[in-house]
C-alpha cells in the first residue's frame, strides 16, 4: 500500500485542478479570498508533484502508470492555471497556446510509443515545469505588486523558450523509437539523462 502513495498523490494532483480552477473563477476581480484559495491549491498541487517523485525514487516505486500520468498531471495544472490567467486577461493567449501545442505534441508522442517504450520527463523537462510553476506562483499571486506580475511573466517567457527545446528533443527520442519498432524490447525506457520517476515532462 505504501508503494502506492506516489501514484495515490498524482491522481489527487488531477483532482485539484478542477478544484483551483473553480475557485480562481470565482474570484472574479474582486474576491481575493477564492484567490487566495486557488493560489494555495496550486501551490499545494506543485506540492505534490515535487513529493510523490521523490517518495517514488526513495520507496523504489516508480512505476509505468507514474512516468505517464505523473507529467499529464504536471501538464493539467499548469494549462488550467494559465488558461485562467489568459481569460482574465492577465497575461496574453501566445505563451498558452504555444505550451499547449508542445505539451499535446509530446503527450501524444509519448502515448503512442507507451507499448514499447515509456520516455520519461528529461531533464529540460524537469526545468520548464520548475520555471512554469514559478512563474504562476508570482502572477496568480492577488497582490497589487508589480514586481511580482513582472517576475512572474519573464519567467513565463523563459519557460516558453525552454517548452520549445525540450518539446523539439522529445520529438526526436518519440521519432527515434518510432523508426526502430521491434528492436528494443517493450517495456524498456529510454534513460537520455532522464528522471525515471516521470517528474516533469
Amino acid at each position: 500500500m505504501v508503494r502506492e502513495v506516489p501514484n495515490l498523490l498524482t491522481v489527487l494532483r488531477l483532482t485539484a485542478v478542477p478544484v483551483m480552477l473553480a475557485s480562481l473563477v470565482e474570484s472574479g476581480d474582486t474576491q481575493a479570498g477564492w484567490r487566495w484559495i486557488g493560489w494555495a491549491i496550486f501551490v499545494f498541487a506543485a506540492a505534490t508533484d515535487v513529493l510523490d517523485g521523490y517518495l517514488a525514487r526513495r520507496w523504489h516505486a516508480v512505476s509505468a502508470f507514474g512516468k505517464l500520468v505523473d507529467p499529464l498531471a504536471d501538464k493539467a495544472l499548469v494549462l488550467a492555471a494559465l488558461g485562467f490567467l489568459a481569460f482574465n486577461n492577465e497575461t496574453p493567449w501566445w505563451p498558452v497556446i504555444v505550451i499547449a501545442i508542445r505539451e499535446l505534441g509530446v503527450s501524444v508522442g509519448r502515448l503512442a510509443v507507451a507499448r514499447e517504450v515509456v520516455i520519461p520527463a528529461s531533464v529540460g523537462g524537469k526545468a520548464k515545469t520548475a520555471l512554469q510553476v514559478a512563474a504562476i506562483f508570482f502572477l496568480l499571486l492577488p497582490t497589487q505588486a508589480t514586481w511580482a506580475d513582472t517576475l512572474g511573466w519573464w519567467l513565463l517567457l523563459v519557460s516558453v523558450v525552454v517548452a520549445v527545446v525540450t518539446g523539439l528533443d522529445y520529438g526526436r527520442r518519440i521519432l527515434g523509437v518510432a523508426r526502430h519498432r521491434g528492436d528494443d524490447i517493450p517495456g524498456t525506457v529510454i534513460a537520455d539523462g532522464t528522471d525515471s520517476s516521470g517528474h516533469g515532462g
